[in-house]
């Protein structure tokens, strides 16, 4: 996730970057044992292939992927609002895909 796409979240949340951990050239699986060690409730991805890569059920966090028709900034900005109302329902553990219909 960029810093810019990081400040689309709302400052209730504390949002932290791959790079701001420094978790950069993290393979997927040691990536999501680190988040889950340190206590991290919700991982955002636009990685549409990280749940056929992985075995997630043995990660105890919440795993948005974000799908939009493309990866610039303003189409992933548009997907945080809906990010954010999952958030606030009370997202389940697992991967939700957040995608513009």
């Amino acid at each position: 996730m960029s810093l810019k796409l990081r400040e689309s979240f709302s400052a209730a949340h504390e949002v932290l970057t791959v790079r701001e951990m420094n978790w950069l050239g993290k393979r997927n699986g040691e990536l999501l044992g680190l988040v889950t060690l340190k206590g991290f409730e919700v991982f955002v991805t636009m990685d549409k292939n990280l749940p056929k890569q992985q075995n997630l059920n043995k990660f105890a966090i919440t795993i948005f992927v974000l799908v939009g028709i493309n990866n610039k900034l303003e189409t992933l900005q548009a997907l945080v609002p809906l990010v954010l109302e999952e958030i606030k329902k009370g997202a389940s553990l697992g991967v939700i895909k957040i995608e513009n219909k």
